[in-house]
């Protein structure tokens, strides 16, 4: 394919920069900072999206990639994930570049990558979506996640103000039970965007839904609070006092959250500050519960093995005293 014919496809798969603006999407606006932030997180996603669908193969974006700030390079990744699976999807293609993506620089980056995946599945018409079997088992999960970001970011008012549940869910049926609730996680990661990193916006926003789902939707916000970052040690601590009965389920997303940037050598002052205010501890020790308590192939666990996970590092934070 030349390069014209490459900037062309370019044009007409990328989603338009201005669906990243708060005006746009009729988000909170707590202050410029926070705005712009949020703003840049959105387009740094695009960029990653962007410089997959035009380059000619994987190894030829990595570089543009690798040159984003560190600070918003995961969720270029992300990007590309999305990229990659929506290229996969298309005839002709070999289905190749998500393989490819985590082949490379985008194995440090996996954790993102699943959730790039659940938005192409969300963009995606239902027989061009990529065969979940063939993922991780342990970490399919964040699939859905990105797949409930997404809804929750483009269809604020029905998955968000109007609290909608799909009733089926492109997932395995005999799976429906939990892919709900791993989608609602996702869904709560989107309340801190839609909150526009306003503590106080965020709790009336997890406050709508009803209490069966508040759990998992704390979980959201804590890894969004401590990823993506746009607010100071203050509200964190007034975030963490309010959560109440769900703090276990905060402090594991900000837990998560931890592993994802440390793993991929991608830690910011923010992340520091959200896991000593939420956690209690330093990023890196955040990041060694996660990865201590990950479940192994032989384990044997009633719930999803990634259920399981997120227990286990609850449970963890809460026995340390964290909560």
């Amino acid at each position: 394919m030349t390069a014209a014919l490459r900037a062309l496809r370019r044009r007409i798969l990328t989603p338009a920069l201005s669906s990243t603006s708060l005006d746009v999407r009729g988000f909170r606006k707590k202050n410029p900072a926070a705005q712009e932030l949020l703003e840049t997180i959105g387009r740094s996603f695009l960029e990653g999206y962007g410089q997959i669908v035009s380059a000619s193969h994987v190894q030829a974006a990595e570089p543009r990639l690798e040159a984003i700030p560190r600070q918003f390079r995961g969720f270029a990744y992300e990007g590309a994930a999305m990229g990659c699976s929506i290229m996969d999807a298309l005839p002709g293609s070999g289905g190749r570049r998500m393989s490819g993506l985590l082949a490379g620089h985008g194995d440090a980056h996996r954790y993102m990558a699943y959730v790039g995946i659940g938005w192409a599945m969300a963009r995606l018409p239902r027989v061009l979506h990529p065969d979940v079997q063939e993922t991780d088992p342990l970490l399919r999960w964040l699939i859905l996640d990105g797949y409930g970001f997404h809804q929750a970011y483009f269809h604020t008012d029905r998955y968000v103000h109007g609290q909608r549940r799909e009733r089926r869910l492109p997932w395995p049926q005999d799976q429906a039970w939990y892919a709900h609730r791993a989608v609602d996680q996702g869904i709560g990661r989107a309340l801190w965007f839609v909150g526009g990193a306003d503590v106080d916006a965020v709790l009336a926003l997890v406050g709508a839904f009803a209490p069966a789902r508040r759990g998992d939707l704390f979980s959201g916000v804590g890894l969004a609070a401590t990823y993506a970052g746009g607010a100071g040690a203050d509200e964190l601590l007034r975030l963490r006092e309010s959560a109440g009965e769900y703090r276990p389920q905060l402090l594991q997303g900000s837990a998560f959250a931890a592993e994802a940037r440390e793993r991929a050598g991608l830690t910011v002052p923010h992340t520091q500050i959200a896991t000593e205010v939420l956690c209690g501890m330093e990023p890196h020790e955040a990041a060694h519960v996660c990865r201590e308590l990950r479940p192994g192939a032989s384990d044997r666990v009633d719930a999803p093995a990634y259920e399981t996970w997120r227990q286990r590092i609850a449970g963890a934070l809460v026995s340390e005293g964290r909560c």
